[in-house]
């Protein structure tokens, strides 16, 4: 599965169940290390890097990932094998 396939399969399951998606259409336009979603369904505001279950964060996702779990936001590193607590965060 690609990274795009996995992409588009979260935010299908999202919007399946209610949740509202931003997603960067050109990252190369953003602040390095920004996580690839932003979803939200009040009062939950979740954000979430993507990456293939071979897929290696860059030094600056993971900086970034920390510095977000440091504050008040659910923040998650999800891969497709891990499916299984995607849909329990979407549920």
């Amino acid at each position: 599965m690609t990274e795009r396939q996995f992409q588009d399969a979260v935010i299908e399951l999202a919007k399946l169940r209610g949740w509202r998606v931003y997603h960067v259409p050109d990252s190369r336009r953003c602040e390095a290390g920004w996580p690839d979603l932003a979803l939200w369904r009040p009062p939950r505001f979740v954000l979430a890097e993507l990456k293939t279950d071979k897929g290696r964060l860059s030094p600056i996702q993971e900086q970034t990932l920390a510095e977000l779990r440091d504050c008040e936001l659910e923040v998650y590193l999800w891969r497709p094998n891990i499916w299984t607590l995607i849909e329990k965060v979407l549920q």
